[in-house]
């Protein structure tokens, strides 16, 4: 990247920079904790520096300025040798590096000596580049704890080489996680997600990438119809199916088709064949559960202990139960599944809904409020407020149209 000599860069170019800047440290063999304190000292410098002097390669002269630091690090504590002679004149990774250096600090990130939660707050920090405030806002955590977890995480990793290619299964959970974490409101870490999960793909033939990737594909493809205009939860079976991104539906069938010809499907493509099930229907009414319940049964055999391992799948399949052999079916399923997961709030909305989809108003309107009563995301905890009081007040009145709870 070229920027014009005399023009200011702007916060989000500098901002862009870092996690680029940090994995060609890294990927060189930087400790990772160093390498970040000297990026941050470049950071400072160029504040200074940019506005009259803007470099004609900001990413050069980041990549220059923090190797100096380091190499000034490692002679004050009289570890000069070699190699670090060698480093100072290293050279700056070019653009066709970019890619493989940002996966490098990704695996880094994800290194499996690091609790899920540190994964995710490192791989925010380092590779999506957020503030530790955002990271913080994210996860509805104080920023002194973030900060905590994030010094945490890189104490861990202090003094080890980051060099060695990492488990990609821990990655692939790592960026769902991430993607998750947008999917519930903020947006731009769904978008870094798939980002770097396409990026991923691009690194290894496996299966189960192309298969997160199509799943992050299939369900962000929905982004513009999941919220109302005051912020309100819409649920998928009242969403306004011409605001859903068509080339981005078409664009994550063809991954997951191209996943699925492996003949090895995994978590992440099973999932994606649901979700593209779910976005293949014009209408609600059309949706094809039959085949949606299928796929769940296979979800849910990937996993030794289902209810304790996957209870988001026992749930789902719940719902498709409840539509393809009946509303009394799946309330059966629920009832099977009460000893582990009665007291999720998940598990009392999914009761709603099947109830409303008996015709037992009561127990339905029951059912949401109790699950009300056990969130803890506030939007999820308003729309369960609002079914509760739907049925309520349809008990009094003409039926109002169900509205699903399930997924969104």
């Amino acid at each position: 990247m070229t920027e014009t000599p005399g023009r200011p860069l702007d916060e989000g170019t500098l901002r862009a920079l870092v996690p680029r800047v940090l994995a060609g440290l890294v990927r060189r063999g930087e400790d990772f904790d160093s390498a970040e304190d000297a990026l941050q000292e470049a950071l400072v410098e160029a504040l200074r520096v940019w506005p009259d002097h803007p470099p004609r390669d900001p990413r050069a002269w980041l990549t220059t300025v923090a190797t100096r630091r380091l190499v000034d690090a490692r002679r004050s504590a009289g570890a000069r040798d070699r190699r670090e002679e060698a480093t100072v004149v290293a050279p700056v990774p070019g653009p066709t590096e970019e890619g493989d250096d940002t996966l490098v600090l990704l695996f880094c990130c994800c290194s499996p000596d690091l609790s899920p939660a540190s994964q995710v707050a490192l791989t925010l920090r380092a590779v999506g580049g957020l503030t530790t405030r955002e990271i913080a806002d994210a996860f509805y955590v104080p920023e002194a704890t973030m900060a905590q977890r994030i010094s945490r995480a890189k104490r861990d990793l202090r003094g080890r080489r980051l060099d060695q290619p990492g488990d990609l299964a821990v990655v692939l959970r790592v960026l769902y996680l991430v993607y998750t974490t947008g999917h519930s409101g903020r947006t731009d870490l769904a978008v870094e997600a798939i980002r770097l999960t396409r990026q991923l793909t691009l690194a290894t033939a496996e299966p189960e990438a192309r298969g997160l990737l199509a799943l992050m594909l299939l369900n962000h493809a929905r982004r513009g119809a999941r919220w109302d205009a005051e912020g309100r939860i819409v649920t998928l079976d009242v969403q306004d199916r011409s605001l859903w991104d068509t080339r981005e539906i078409a664009e994550g069938v063809r991954v997951l088709q191209s996943a699925l010809a492996a003949q090895s499907p995994g978590r992440y493509q099973i999932e994606a064949a649901i979700a593209a099930l779910h976005d293949d229907a014009t209408t609600a009414d059309e949706t094809d559960w039959p085949q949606i319940l299928a796929w769940y049964d296979d979800l849910v055999a990937l996993s030794d202990e289902p209810l304790r391992q996957d209870p988001a799948a026992v749930l789902g399949r719940a719902v498709a139960v409840g539509h393809v052999q009946g509303a009394g079916a799946g309330l059966r399923e629920t009832d099977r599944l009460s000893r582990v997961l009665g007291d999720r709030h998940r598990w009392y909305a999914v009761r709603g809904y099947l109830f409303e989809l008996d015709g037992d108003l009561s127990a339905a309107a029951a059912a949401y409020a109790d699950a009300a009563n056990r969130a803890t995301n506030t939007a999820e905890r308003d729309h369960l407020v609002r079914q509760a009081v739907r049925i309520r007040a349809a008990e009094a009145g003409p039926t109002i149209r169900s509205v699903r709870p399930a997924r969104s």
